[in-house]
């Protein structure tokens, strides 16, 4: 059973005993927004971080909707996993849950993951995207995704600067991740 309250859903998922993980592939690697106790370089299997979602408000319309990232089924991930201290964890959780699944509808599932940390496994708090929702873009081609961006403007700014800057977070965090960059290098001038 979900809870609603000002503005998200709390999801219906029992967290594990003990500290919580969270998984980041996007802005929660340079933002996290939360205290933590330890942040390690980590690999997630099963999903990859694409631009799959419709974005119709921070970085598009519903006219012309922007795209921001999402973790799709398939493949594999590199991101950031971070160690929050059990008595901070529910709080944590409920500003994940506040961050990620805005309401009316939002595309995402909260979930855990299992993520691999050198020899390591740890089941991890994220958020994979919801491909029966409405905003699943689906898989773009590189060159679809960059004619998408190049136009969308929504209330947080342009889309081609949102794709800049997490290519440039990417870089600094030493994470290649060629479709992204490949969209980034499309948006370029010639």
């Amino acid at each position: 059973m979900q809870r609603e309250f000002d503005n998200y859903h709390v999801p219906d998922l029992k967290l594990p005993p003990g500290d919580l993980w969270v998984f980041g592939y996007g802005s929660v690697m340079w933002r996290p927004g939360f205290p933590h106790t330890e942040r390690h370089r980590a690999r997630v299997h099963g999903y990859h971080r694409a631009l799959c979602v419709w974005s119709w408000a921070h970085r598009g319309t519903q006219e012309r909707p922007g795209l921001v990232l999402g973790l799709d089924a398939g493949g594999s991930c590199v991101g950031f996993v971070y160690r929050v201290a059990r008595a901070q964890k529910e709080a944590v959780a409920d500003y994940l849950y506040s961050r990620e699944l805005v309401v009316p509808g939002y595309p995402y599932r909260a979930v855990l993951l299992p993520v691999q940390v050198a020899a390591q496994r740890y089941r991890a708090l994220s958020f994979v995207v919801d491909r029966s929702h409405p905003q699943y873009a689906g898989k773009l081609l590189p060159e679809q995704a960059a004619r998408v961006v190049r136009k969308a403007v929504g209330r947080s700014g342009s889309n081609p600067d949102y794709v800049a800057s997490t290519v440039g977070h990417l870089d600094e965090l030493g994470i290649a991740d060629s479709p992204l960059h490949r969209v980034n290098a499309l948006l370029q001038p010639s």
